[in-house]
């Protein structure tokens, strides 16, 4: 059988996962994963982290330790916070010696066969500490939008500033010097040689994906692709074996496919993963590939990732869908772990259930606009539209003499029955694909259920719980413990009456142990 390979792109290691990093691919592939389980589909969903990046350079300076130890520590609280929050990983990946050999493995033909080459290229140099300084290590003026940017990729507009492209370049390590540009030899990915191809799969996606990465890959291919930076003269990330390029490491962005590759074979069942990483992205496996990230993600993975695999001819499957989402803010203020501005994910799920955090930011997805969390909205619109909604619902589901009603009015269950799972399926298959329209859909559904419960028309237990049931069934996507706790095995039985729980309110008091017994 076919499996649909799900990736969140693995995360940085400068630290745990916030509230903001939740609300973006993480919460989603898994809702998109529980729901092809729940259709019968062979799902592997996968992530790790991405240790090379520059930034664990500087956020462990900041921090005062190592890398090292702040990737092991980060890696862990990385992966501990998406158990906590019920992110049901097929995979996640080490950074081990299989990972390493994966990447080399990925490269080493594109090498081989001249499609990486040697050039000559402009980087900011910091004279006061005798090094390039790429990536996290220099900030500027984006030379696209003028926003403040740091090296490689503007997170406000998506677009790339590769070599000397950015403006007014200044160190972001002491003493905060602004930078000269100075001449090295490094490997390159020419982009721009798979232009015809880049074109064509994005026209065959034209009005099918979410519209801000599609008008982002207009505006990159109204220009010339850049050059995309294989290796760098810096000291932190894998050691460049390629001849010429001694002395310099990997690009940690040209990681991002092998990293992948070895993400989802980590959630396989074989013994060895290294061996053949590669193998469930094999063009003969008729796999499907799904991204979910962040927006600020878009050019990596939608231009110069998926170049590198079509620079393979065939070897790899593409990217079926995309799914980027846009910043989440909090208190109308960007996230941010340098200024203190955040919420630590594993925090909100110690404050208050996780079924309660995982519908709160499906609700409040930022898919198309920036969204904001709010404390106060969170405890609004939880106890008014969830909680005591459903509430309603269970105590009038209990008050109900079901052998009294035995009004099955089947040939309209059916039609209600279809309506309801119609609708789910719009909601959560993935040319549709909403987690803030599947919030929406339990809403309406449980307000429904309620009042149609509660009216003395007759209906049948079997008749409700056949509706209760695909209900059921799409709470569970978001809201796994009530659902685990209502059909512990997977089933209901529609002849039965059902144990349903109790929600408790938020409050002052609240805290994460869980409503349902």
């Amino acid at each position: 059988m076919a499996k649909t390979l799900i990736i969140a792109p693995p995360p940085t290691p400068n630290g745990d996962l916030h509230v903001g990093h939740m609300a973006g691919p993480y919460l989603a592939g898994d809702i998109y994963a529980r729901y092809l389980r729940l259709n019968g589909k062979a799902v592997n969903y996968a992530t790790g982290t991405d240790d090379s990046q520059t930034y664990v350079v500087t956020s462990a300076l900041k921090l005062g330790t190592t890398p090292e130890e702040l990737c092991r520590q980060s890696s862990e609280d990385i992966h501990s916070s998406l158990k906590l929050w019920g992110v049901d990983l097929d995979g996640y990946a080490p950074f081990d010696d299989g990972y390493k050999k994966s990447v080399y493995k990925f490269l080493n033909p594109l090498f081989e066969n001249g499609k990486l080459i040697k050039k000559t290229v402009r980087l900011p140099y910091s004279a006061h500490r005798g090094e390039y300084m790429v990536e996290s290590f220099v900030a500027g003026e984006c030379p696209v939008c003028l926003a403040h940017s740091r090296g490689g990729l503007c997170e406000g507009c998506g677009h790339p500033n590769n070599f000397d492209m950015l403006v007014r370049p200044t160190s972001t390590l002491p003493p905060y010097e602004p930078l000269e540009y100075r001449e090295a030899e490094i490997l390159v990915f020419p982009v721009e040689d798979y232009r015809s191809e880049l074109e064509a799969y994005y026209a065959a996606r034209k009005g099918k994906w979410r519209p801000h990465i599609l008008q982002l890959m207009d505006e990159l291919f109204s220009r010339e692709l850049i050059d995309f930076p294989v290796t760098y003269p810096v000291g932190w990330g894998l050691p460049s074996h390629f001849p010429g390029t001694e002395g310099q490491v990997l690009n940690a962005w040209i990681e991002g496919m092998p990293a992948s590759m070895y993400c989802n074979a980590c959630g396989e069942v074989t013994a060895d993963h290294s061996a053949d990483a590669d193998a469930i992205w094999r063009s003969e496996t008729g796999n499907a590939l799904m991204y979910f990230l962040g927006f600020d993600n878009s050019y990596f993975w939608g231009v110069t990732h998926l170049a590198l695999l079509m620079a393979h001819e065939g070897k790899y499957i593409l990217p079926h869908t995309i799914v980027p989402n846009e910043f989440y803010e909090l208190e109308n203020s960007k996230f941010s772990t340098s200024r203190g501005h955040l919420i630590w994910a594993r925090d909100l799920v110690s404050e208050l259930p996780r079924d309660y955090a995982r519908f709160y930011l499906c609700l409040t997805s930022p898919e198309h606009n920036r969204n904001n969390f709010s404390r106060a909205a969170l405890k609004q619109i939880l106890n008014e539209r969830l909680i005591t909604s459903w509430n309603l619902l269970v105590s009038a589901y209990k008050a109900q003499d079901w052998n009294a009603r035995i009004d099955d009015n089947a040939e309209n269950v059916d039609v209600i029955v279809e309506t309801m799972s119609s609708r789910l399926h719009q909601c959560c298959r993935i040319e549709t694909f909403s987690q803030s329209r599947l919030a929406d859909w339990i809403l309406n559904h449980i307000t429904r259920l309620q009042e149609l419960i509660a009216e003395n028309n007759g209906l049948s237990l079997w008749a409700v719980n056949r509706q209760l049931s695909v209900l059921l069934d799409g709470m569970g996507l978001v809201m796994i413990d009530l659902h685990k706790s209502v059909a512990p095995a997977g089933t209901l039985n529609a002849c039965s009456v059902l144990t349903l729980p109790e929600l408790s309110l938020i409050g002052s008091d609240t805290c994460s142990q869980s409503y349902a017994s």
